[in-house]
């Protein structure tokens, strides 16, 4: 059985998964695949990963810049004074999961916000003075491909897309073409490194490392990506029943989708998803050792 056929058992309406990966810094390509490829699902929060790499384009074509203090006029909400990109792409800005006023310090804690991201697609708007949906299309969709992939509301969690553009995406994160290596570097770094924080529906974790719009492994215990996953693992996972990771250890991506909310399997996802990732992790090492 190969890692991705456990897929096909979970407790999910429909599921999909892709494997991609890059060998002795070849391109990536997709490893292998289970399921509808060309079906659409529903991403969630792993929508804010491509807007976190929306952003730093904007960023490396001059139209924002991470640590430049944010104007009061360019978002809608509520922010403290001194309050930058950086911060609202590491979940530091002190905003709450959904509201317009922070309810912690500045840089002091992790505290997952929905809007703090949608505050990112605000300033990418006032910057550029290009509505956000246009600029992801332009900047990201278009260029990787990813012809089966829409926006179709917040860019928290409103993206939707198939496993085939998701591979697509996973390359990208394999081995960036849309922005420079030392952006990508600060993309899956952590930063306000050491500062704890809640991940919603997974737990507290002391610290709780996040780079700038993925999460990142570290030293987490009992997490959704694998015991075998490396620290330097990034991804995220999504309220729809998704998930996706990159370990740069072994320079191999994963994502799954399905169409059940995470809320209603939570406690089986979990285990499964860890599981699957270290059947993914057993099954590489397995084909490298071999060739």
């Amino acid at each position: 059985m190969s890692a991705l056929d456990r897929v096909t058992t979970w407790p999910v309406p429909h599921s999909v998964a892709a494997i991609v990966r890059s060998s002795d810094g070849s391109t990536p390509a997709t490893y292998s695949t289970v399921g509808e490829t060309g079906r659409s699902f529903r991403l969630a929060s792993l929508t804010k990963t491509v807007t976190g790499l929306t952003a730093l384009i904007a960023c490396e074509e001059g139209s924002l810049r991470l640590d430049d203090v944010i104007d009061p006029v360019m978002c809608s909400a509520s922010l403290h004074e001194g309050t930058t990109l950086r911060h609202l792409l590491a979940h530091a800005s002190g905003l709450p999961f959904d509201g317009a006023s922070p309810i912690a310090a500045l840089g002091r804690r992790r505290i997952y916000s929905n809007t703090g991201i949608e505050m990112v697609a605000e300033l990418i708007t006032a910057s550029t003075g290009i509505a956000f949906d246009d600029y992801l299309n332009e900047a990201v969709i278009e260029p990787l491909g990813m012809t089966s992939t829409e926006l179709r509301g917040s860019p928290a969690f409103g993206m939707w897309s198939t496993i085939d553009d998701m591979a697509l995406l996973l390359s990208e994160y394999l081995q960036p073409s849309l922005i420079s290596l030392e952006t990508h570097a600060d993309f899956i770094t952590e930063q306000f490194t050491g500062i704890a924080g809640i991940i919603p529906g997974l737990g507290r974790f002391d610290p709780c490392p996040w780079g700038l719009g993925v999460e990142l492994r570290g030293a987490k215990d009992s997490h959704w990506t694998g015991r075998q996953n490396a620290p330097s693992t990034f991804g995220h996972f999504g309220g729809a029943g998704t998930m996706m990771w990159v370990d740069p250890s072994i320079r191999t991506g994963l994502v799954a989708l399905t169409d059940r909310p995470f809320d209603e399997w939570s406690e089986q996802a979990i285990p499964l998803w860890s599981g699957l990732s270290d059947a993914t992790i057993e099954e590489i090492h397995a084909l490298e050792a071999a060739s």
